[in-house]
């Protein structure tokens, strides 16, 4: 190794791979030899850190490779580095705990010196130090580090009950790993925190964490939900009852004690927890598990608020794997935010006296006056955890912000900026690769039949990419960065080329069989994944003419971008010849197989075995896409004719590819997208959006023969419809019948809608006296042909350059300051082609609003009318939604009829109560309103039915008060610098 070292230490490019290389290899000697090159100051601290982690994994632990990180941690070169020191500590900790899985019996000694670090640190009243401390311990998960960890938890009223409350909650979690193995050592303990009440809620709420993962029994989880149904805290109580009601959701197989002893505890406790908002602390729990597969994925979210804070105090996630009825934590991330909490709590922003304006005004004075904050109180802390072990942590406290400032607005920081724009002008090119060993693992198992079975699994993979970049800016940027102005950057036209050429191979190798040295068989499965996708990229900005232009150049592209394989093995190989060795395929081309015709047992025939071959199809599909033509091959020989089961389906053979080439026809120069901003933007529109105006003769004429298209394509409808209408019917009555659906009509408050500061009579009375009015109004608007008189705002194009026509679509955006109304139109650029989509809306009043979407030819052959207005249901502020539309394509009504017979059963497990109506057969309407701030009720009609829940929880409250005003105050500053801004334009 040290030749090799020696020989490639000074080429970047083989330094990264042996960098990479060497602690795969996970012997003692690599983690010695990392050691040995940094303290020698031969490698970098990264060099160092990616190395140390990676080993760290991958070396064996023993008691030499536990002495040797001890020892590591303990050089003065690395403890002069925060971060290194953590690192190597955090690694110690995980270190000792591989080896207690290999050794039950591992010693107490072999944390002596972690249980001294930290006794020390209580004396001296060094927390970042018990900090740190706390987390190797928890990373061991030791039992015997169960004494040292009591003497920060508040218990008993003991003196470490004046610790911080984040070395309280890290205390608590350092538990977490104890109890998965020594679960009755951990549950008094954090079950006697989760009872104190005088302690801080969050302290609680972890401590129920930690003890929901020890898997109580029915009889604590009992114990539990009692003591709950008198908690004065509501952030404890929501926080333990939306665990236990998650953890009855669960299917894994490990868990299912634990949800039938959830399923008791929660019908102990009272179901309005159930009904509190997302303000109050949640915990959030979601499983899939296959049993005959035996793989399965779980969720867990928690959300720790507390009364006084303004966000929430922590959140953390974290993600389960299961597979072959093993069970890991792949991935756990947390933070939490109590520096941030105290600092505004202490500034006025906390005064609840004050409107909401001035909160916030005073919330970011509070922060912008960060220099005043206590050197050593984080303001932020996270970290991160890999198989259930902390890699890093991260608390973000003033002094990394001071030395942080400097960095980013000091004059390095310009100088940096400066050799960027140097190097883009001159060309960029980077080559990056990296290996990685992804998995190894090998298990030797003894069996009954007297020799014993190996299991190996091998993976690996390799990312490499090239990247040339190269920057032209017209006219050049002054040398000195510091004295460009504003207005050169806007007169500057930046053109932007890139190559880049990313691929990635991956291997994996799965054995299972017997390798002795008299017998070698084996089957084997080998999977290859390879990607290869380059691209040439041109973009250009020119600032002062708003315009924005990206285009996809041709480059050489390999015949299969993409490929992957899968193939099972059975392999023999004899003792006396090791050099031959016979691979065949576990599905064969052509099985034998008995015929499985009945046949006499009488009868002394026996019919032959007749060979029976396993399907192998072949299916090739290929699509054409803006000139290009791209082809996916999907090849799979199986073993499903034996059986009809997922095992069968995987053993065989399989294969996938893609493959990328010209299509046939007129070559593709480029694809564009283009964005043009202001008075330029229609010079950029293949075509102009004009559409056809009703009263012209040219448009009657076109609605005229679009009208008999409409008359034809409807009767060959209606002849479809009716021959299935008996079945339908029949089938929709008998599924409403089944469902929960009352015939009785409940009585609700009528919608009303607000006319300057009165409310106008009710919607049902008043609906046939206005909509003539109201329709009036939003078809004159519309008649008049925005696109046509006004020039677009901005546009948006899409194309396919080719050498005869180009290809592709555009969007135009117009807009009328006078009735702010907006119209979107979106055609295709060729000049034949007459389907459009067109989005057209505006305010008809202050508290109403229309849109209308339309498409077809010329936009008029199918239309959906939405309208959005404020007013009241009842006494509480509402506000409603309705669609209507005249005619809508077969495919939405055909997929609407199917959907219509679920909606019974959907509404019942949302929570929703459905009843039958005579509502329109042509219009849905949602009517929202707000019984309080936090609480939402909600109507819902569609045709022949009406749907409705009633005080729904809200995560956060709506600033709305009953008169439909804002409960917020606008500053009026920011009302005019907006009103300004756009009358400028």
């Amino acid at each position: 190794i040290e030749a090799i070292w020696t020989q490639f230490k000074d080429k970047p490019v083989y330094r990264r791979w042996l960098l990479d290389a060497l602690p795969a290899v996970g012997t003692p000697v690599i983690l010695k030899f990392i050691k040995e090159k940094f303290l020698a100051g031969k490698c970098t601290t990264p060099e160092f850190i990616q190395a140390l982690v990676v080993a760290l994994q991958t070396v064996p632990a023993n008691l030499d490779t536990i002495r040797l990180t001890a020892s590591l941690a303990m050089e003065r070169k690395i403890a002069t580095i925060p971060a290194l020191r953590e690192v190597v500590m955090l690694g110690h900790g995980s270190m000792i705990a591989k080896h207690c899985v290999e050794v039950p019996t591992c010693p107490a000694e072999l944390l002596r010196p972690i249980h001294e670090l930290i006794g020390e640190a209580i004396s001296k009243n060094d927390i970042p130090e018990i900090t740190l401390a706390l987390k190797v311990l928890g990373n061991a998960g030791h039992p015997a580090s169960l004494k040292p960890i009591m003497k920060i938890l508040p218990l008993l009223k003991s003196a470490a009950a004046a610790m911080p409350i984040r070395v309280q909650v890290d205390a608590i979690l350092a538990l977490r790993n104890i109890a998965k193995k020594e679960p009755k050592l951990v549950q008094p303990v954090v079950l006697q925190l989760v009872f104190d009440r005088a302690l801080h809620p969050e302290v609680r709420m972890v401590a129920s964490i930690v003890l929901f993962e020890t898997r109580p029994s029915v009889a604590l989880m009992s114990s539990l939900a009692g003591y709950l149904k008198t908690e004065t805290n509501m952030h404890v109580a929501s926080f333990s009852y939306s665990y236990i009601k998650s953890l009855t959701r669960i299917t894994a197989p490990d868990m299912a004690t634990v949800a039938g002893a959830a399923n008791v505890a929660i019908k102990l406790m009272s179901c309005k927890l159930d009904r509190l908002s997302f303000r109050f602390s949640r915990a959030l729990q979601q499983d899939f598990y296959h049993t005959p597969l035996m793989i399965g994925v779980a969720g867990s979210a928690y959300m720790i608020n507390d009364a006084t804070t303004i966000l929430p105090r922590a959140v953390v996630a974290k993600a389960r794997a299961y597979l072959a009825g093993a069970s890991a934590d792949v991935l756990e991330i947390g933070v939490r935010t109590e520096g941030i909490q105290e600092a505004l709590l202490k500034s006025p922003a906390a005064d609840e006296s004050v409107d909401s304006n001035t909160k916030v005004k005073r919330t970011l004075k509070a922060l912008a006056n960060w220099r005043t904050l206590p050197t050593n109180q984080p303001l932020a802390s996270a970290y991160v955890k890999l198989l259930g072990q902390e890699m890093a942590y991260l608390n973000i406290d003033k002094t990394i912000i001071e030395e942080a400032i400097p960095t980013v607005t000091g004059p390095k920081s310009r100088e940096m900026l400066k050799g960027a724009l140097k190097a883009l002008r001159e060309g960029i090119s980077v080559q990056y690769t990296k290996p990685l060993l992804a998995s190894e693992v090998r298990r030797i198992l003894p069996t009954a039949v007297g020799v014993p079975i190996e299991l190996s699994l091998y993976t690996s993979a390799v990312a490499a990419t090239s990247l040339k970049v190269k920057a032209t800016i017209t006219p050049p940027l002054p040398e000195d960065i510091d004295t460009m102005t504003l207005g050169q950057l806007k007169r500057t036209d930046v053109e932007l080329q890139a190559e880049a050429r990313p691929s990635v191979a991956l291997q994996t190798f799965a054995v299972m069989g017997v390798n002795t040295d008299l017998i070698q068989a084996a089957v084997t499965a080998k999977g290859k994944i390879h990607v290869n996708a380059p691209g040439k990229v041109v973009a250009r900005a020119d600032i002062l003419k708003g315009n924005f232009k990206v285009e996809l150049l041709p480059v050489e592209v390999p015949e299969h971008i993409a490929a992957v394989s899968f193939e099972t093995l059975a392999v023999v190989r004899n003792i006396e010849n090791p050099t031959s060795e016979r691979i065949v395929p576990l599905v064969p081309e052509v099985s034998q197989q008995k015929s499985q015709t009945s046949y006499d047992d009488s009868s002394s025939e026996i019919p032959d075995e007749t060979p029976v071959r396993a399907p192998g199809p072949f299916k090739q599909i290929c699509i054409i896409i803006f000139g290009i033509r791209w082809c996916f091959n999907v090849y799979s020989h199986n073993a499903a004719f034996i059986r009809k089961a997922a095992l069968y389906y995987m053993i065989g053979k399989h294969s996938a590819r893609v493959a990328v080439a010209r299509a046939e026809g007129p070559e593709v120069e480029r694809l564009e997208l283009e964005v043009q901003v202001g008075p330029r933007a229609a010079e950029r529109l293949g075509k102009q959006n004009r559409l056809i105006d009703e009263d012209t003769p040219e448009g009657k004429a076109f609605l005229l023969k679009l009208k008999e298209i409409l008359e034809t394509g409807g009767k060959t409808e209606s002849d479809s419809s009716e021959s299935s209408s008996g079945s339908s019917v029949s089938s929709q009555s008998s599924s409403m019948s089944s469902s929960r659906v009352t015939d009785t009509a409940t009585t609700m408050e009528p919608f009303r809608k607000f006319h300057k500061d009165r409310y106008m009579a009710p919607h049902g009375a008043s609906k046939g006296r206005s909509s003539g009015s109201r329709q009036s109004s939003f078809e004159a608007v519309q008649k008049q042909n925005l696109g046509n008189d006004n020039p677009p705002v901005f546009a948006v194009i899409a194309r396919v350059v080719r050498a005869d026509e180009p290809l592709g679509y555009q969007l135009a955006a117009y807009f009328d300051k006078s009735t702010a109304r907006v119209l979107l139109v979106v055609s295709s650029v060729a000049e034949n082609d007459n389907q459009k989509i067109c989005v057209d809306g505006f305010p008809l009043s202050k508290h109403k609003a229309a849109a209308k979407v339309s498409w077809g030819p010329e936009c008029k052959q199918y239309s959906v009318t939405a309208k959005l207005e404020a007013g009241v249901l009842g006494k509480y502020p509402a506000a409603r939604l309705e669609l209507e539309w005249e005619r809508l394509p077969v495919i939405f009504t055909t997929y609407a009829k199917m959907l219509s017979k679920h909606i019974p059963t959907m509404a019942c497990h949302t929570g929703f109560s459905a009843e039958r109506a005579k509502n329109s057969e042509k219009e849905i309407e949602v009517t929202a309103a707000l019984p309080t701030q936090r609480f939402l009720n909600v109507i819902v009609r569609v045709p022949e039915m009406t749907l409705s829940r009633m005080t729904i929880p809200l995560p956060g409250a709506v600033p709305i008060n009953p008169d439909g005003t804002l409960s917020i105050h606008v500053d009026e500053d920011i009302r005019s610098w907006i009103q300004k801004y756009i009358e400028e334009e």
